[in-house]
Parts: C-alpha cells; structure tokens; sequence
C-alpha cells in the first residue's frame, strides 16, 4: 500500500479480478518494532472460521445484490412502541438464530401484537457471541453468525413492508480490546483510536474507550452511523452507554442529585461535540430518523433540540422506571405498595424531552437479575402455571405483571419499550454459551411454544399486552396527551388518572376490592375497553364490562362539568374506560 501525500491515508489500487466476491483477506501492518495482522477498520463483511475460530474480512460483492422494494419508507411511530429483540437469540431451538428465520418466525408475530418499531441488537460483530453484540470489533460489518447482508437487508425491508420501523442498538461508547478482529493497537499505536494513560481502559467494561477529540475517530464514528442509514436502510439508533460517554468518571460512583453534578467540570466535551454532530448528522441524512440515549444520570437537555442549546436526540430512555419497578417488588410487602409514588416515578421527566418507558428490557432479564415475572413467581412458574392449576403466587404474579406494564404504557411522553418475550412472561433468565454453563444454548433462546400453548398461562399474558397496545396505539397522539391525576389514596391502595378520553383505574391491594368506589370526573357515560381482571386475560372477570357506567350527578359538582363516577373495583385489578362523546352534557 501507498501512503497518500500530506497524508495519515493508505491505499493500494488492484487490477480488475485480483479480488472476488467471497475472497478473504486482511492487513499486514508493519511498524517500527512489530507487525500484526488486522482486519480493515471499515470492512463491512466479517467471517469467522469455523474450525480455527480467526475472524477474516470478506469481500461481499454479490452478483445480484439485494434491492429493496420500500425506499421511502416512513417510520409512524406516534407513539413509539419498540419491540427490543436479539436476531440470534430469536427463536426457540438451542442455536443462533438467523435473519432469515427472525423474519419468517417472529417479524409476524411483532406486526400482530402492534408494535411499530424493532430494535434490534448485536447487529455490529463481535468476536464474543456472549458479550449481547456490546464489545464491537468490526464497526461496519453486520454480523455474519445471523446470515448475510441481504439477509439482513430482506428483514429491514419486510418490516417497512408491515409499517414496522428498525432502529439498530449501535455501539460507540466503546470497542473490544482484541487486536487481530478489532482496533486496539490497530498500527502499532495503542491510541490511534483510543484515550491514552488512565482513561485508555473502561473500568467496568474491559474494553477500550474512544478519543472524541481526534478528528479521525470523530469522522469515524460520525460516517458509521451514515453508513447503517444508507447501505441497510436502518431507521435510526439506540445509542448504548451514552453515561459513560459523557463523565469522565463514566457515570461509575456519581450519585448525580442535583443540576451541579451535571455541570461540575467532570464532562467529556469531546464526547457532547460527537454526540451532538452524530444527531445532527443522522438527521440531515433521514429528517424521520429515530435517535434514542441510553443513559442513566438525566443530563439535561440530552434530548432537547440542538437549536434549544440540547444534544439533538428524540428519546432518552426512561432508566428510572425499571428500576423502580425492581425495588418495588424485592423491598417492599405488597400492602406497602404507594399509588403516589409509583404515579410520581412514571411521570417524573422533563416537559422539553420525550422519553422511552419501559418496566424491564434486556438488562433486567440477563442472568445475575430477574425478569418481573420471575421475580413474581419464581420457581412456581415451573409448576403452577397451566391451567386450572394456578396456585395464590402465580395469580398474584399475572395481575400485578398486568398492571404494572399498562401503569408503564398508558403514561408515556414518548415511547414504551418491551424485550422480546417478556411481553408473555418469558420464563428464566438470558444466558449465552460460555465455558461457565457447559456453551449451552438453552438459555440464549425464546420460548415461543409456551405463549402458543394455550393449555398454559403464558397467553393469557401475551394477550393481555396485544390488547394493551391496540389500545394505546388507537388513542391518537396519546403521548402528547396531559397525564392527569383524578385521585390517589394510598391506604385504599387506589389511584385514578385520565388521557384524553381515557380513564384509567388501578386498585392495588392485595385483599380488599371495592363497591361504589367514586372519582370526579366528567359527566357522561364511560364504557370499559380494557380490564385487567377479564377471564381473557387470566382474571376471575368480576365485573361485567359490557355494562355502561353513567356518572351520578352532583349539584356542587354540576357548574363544572363533572359527575361521581362509580364502580367496583376488584382486589388487584385495573380498568381503561373510555368517555362516549355523544353522552356529553
């Protein structure tokens, strides 16, 4: 290779045929006191031999490359309803799955329960299969243990078909340290695309941490995300580890309790600048694209506009709300539980920056943590969860699964999110093959005969939430909406809160339902179009709820437009009620 005049580029120029469709090659790079051989930074087809486990690059010029039949497609995403899912871990045999077999198995079973956006992750490859895609070695190269590029481009393009947006989790917050498959000490320098001293290694991470402040790594990073928008059609991303982006501390033993723990000199400039190009990038490219932050310590304006002084993504991720959610069930006795509070954490956001809820994702289900459904139940999932052999844990763990994901849903100001199977109650937790567990699949895999055996419990909670979602997705705009509390009592264990048209009425307490419990609200007649308590959805379906519950009139009441809205609440229950606009009065 030649280096280019005035210049830190190389290149070499090959006569037509030297290379193929196919082929397999690398670098070998010479420096003062080594060599090594590498993988090109910005090869987009990466192979791993099956017998020698060496990664290659590959030349992927096939003769009739895929053209997509969608290409303007439009993601309609009002609200945001993201189904997170993992291509490998996507089907029920103990392997990795495959593109294709996403695509045929679950993209359907996605477009039926109503969601308009996959997120899928461990797309950039890894020499690792168990590090969940997070310790990227070949930043432009889809990984080749799912399939091939068509392939994945097949999968993009059949969501558009479905109207089915597909943002990608992209991994710029850090890279693998391996030398051969990935950049560290690509040339010689340890720091050609890293911090150098005491900041070149991620603490919790092992794994490299990038220098923003070098143009190449900034142009690096910024024609990354250009490329998955282009070449794959990707709608947008998630960006993992944005905390750790932002602090020179990563975020790690910061308690971030007021305004000047964000501003207290520890921030990474370079960092904001790169994030801040990369939205602005992202967006010049696709003005529809989909931009979201995972990051946990609520640096403000992170998703506020860059004209209003923000960072320019369109979501951060509700990080307190599973949290909350997970300390709720381990701490606290059921009688314990406080409508205020859990009202408080799911509407606790800023007015100036949509956020994506969610009650658990990925990270909630990895093995060390527990899913909500199996901290519920636990190990009586495994033998009380057919039918009509339901014991008091496993009823207890359906309604509360219930209502704590329609609490989640039905407040959002943005988007909510769900990880592929827990929609259902995913049994156990994620583990991927690794030298602890024998290189075992049977944890790294979905069950997705157990939510189509209707002989088990498993549908009732996958119903539950297609209902859910039809629901929230027919409310027009619902997340612009005012969330407006009608009443909360925690001794009753009772809150009440309206959308639009929409009441919502949760009933939390364990032992004691409720006759002629009454709201303000206003006068007309209230239809039920969703309850958590029908039999459909694994209830006892004590109420009737084709019944039209009018409101009592009140004098006092009157002059404002309001009536006493009665009903009966069941212990642990939940009901949405919808205002018929032609009862006006």
């Amino acid at each position: 290779m030649k280096r280019l005049k005035n210049s830190d580029n190389w290149e070499i120029k090959l006569r037509g045929g030297a290379m193929k469709h196919g082929d397999l090659y690398k670098l070998k790079i010479h420096w003062k006191g080594g060599q090594g051989e590498r993988i090109p930074a910005w090869a987009n087809r990466v192979v791993q031999d099956e017998n020698t486990k060496i990664f290659s690059a590959q030349v992927w010029e096939p003769e009739v490359p895929y053209r997509f039949k969608k290409t303007k497609f439009r993601p309609s995403v009002s609200p945001l309803l993201i189904y997170e899912c993992h291509i490998g871990m996507g089907q029920d045999a103990e392997k990795v799955g495959t593109y294709n077999e996403f695509r045929d198995n679950v993209l359907p079973r996605i477009a039926k329960d109503g969601y308009n956006c996959i997120q899928i992750m461990a797309i950039q490859e890894h020499p690792y299969y168990g590090s969940f895609g997070y310790h990227v070695s070949s930043f432009f190269a889809a990984s080749s243990r799912f399939g091939t590029p068509e392939e994945l481009k097949q999968l993009i393009d059949e969501a558009h078909g479905m109207g089915i947006a597909v943002i990608m989790d992209i991994v710029h917050s850090h890279a693998v340290k391996n030398e051969m498959e990935g950049l560290g000490n690509f040339a010689g320098d340890p720091n050609q695309y890293f911090n150098p001293g005491d900041r070149h290694e991620h603490p919790a991470w092992d794994s490299l941490c990038f220098d923003y402040g070098k143009n190449e790594v900034m142009h690096f990073l910024l024609s990354n995300c250009k490329y998955w928008l282009e070449e794959y059609k990707f709608d947008g991303f998630r960006f993992d580890g944005v905390t750790s982006m932002l602090y020179y501390s990563h975020g790690l033993g910061e308690a971030f309790c007021g305004y000047g723990d964000y501003f207290n000199g520890g921030q990474d400039d370079n960092a904001i600048c790169y994030l801040t190009l990369a939205n602005q990038l992202i967006h010049e490219v696709n003005p529809k694209a989909i931009t979201i932050a995972e990051e946990v310590s609520g640096m403000p304006g992170l998703a506020a506009p860059f004209a209003s002084g923000g960072y320019g993504f369109d979501y951060r991720m509700a990080m307190n709300v599973p949290d909350y959610w997970i300390k709720t069930i381990k701490e606290l006795k059921d009688e314990d539980w406080k409508p205020s509070s859990m009202f408080w954490e799911v509407t606790n956001r800023r007015a100036d920056e949509k956020t994506v809820s969610y009650c658990e994702s990925h990270d909630q289900a990895l093995v060390g943590d527990k899913t909500i459904i199996f901290r519920l139940i636990d190990a009586d999932m495994y033998w009380h969860f057919k039918k009509g052999d339901e014991n008091y844990t496993v009823e207890r763990g359906i309604a509360l699964h219930k209502m704590i994901r329609l609490l989640t849903a039905s407040t959002i100001n943005g988007g909510y999110l769900n990880f592929m199977g827990n929609e259902f109650g995913h049994p156990e937790w994620i583990d991927f093959p690794r030298e602890g567990n024998g290189w075992s699949y049977k944890y790294a895999r979905r069950q997705w005969n157990l939510v189509d055996n209707k002989e088990l419990c498993f549908h009732y909670l996958g119903d539950f939430d297609e209902a859910m979602i039809k629901l929230i997705k027919g409310e027009k705009n619902i997340q612009k909406s005012p969330v407006v509390e009608i009443w909360h009592n925690d001794g009753d264990q009772v809150l009440a809160y309206r959308r639009n048209d929409l009441v919502f009425v949760f009933n939390f307490s364990y032992n004691r339902s409720y006759t002629d419990y009454g709201f303000m609200v206003g006068q007309g007649a209230y239809d039920v179009v969703l309850n958590t308590d029908a039999v459909a959805y694994g209830g006892r379906g004590l109420n009737d709820d084709s019944v039209r519950h009018f409101t009592n009139f009140d004098p006092l009441l009157a002059r404002d437009g309001k009536g006493w809205l009665k009903l009966y609440l069941p212990a642990r229950s939940a009901m949405v009620l919808r205002k018929k606009k032609e009862e006006w009065l």
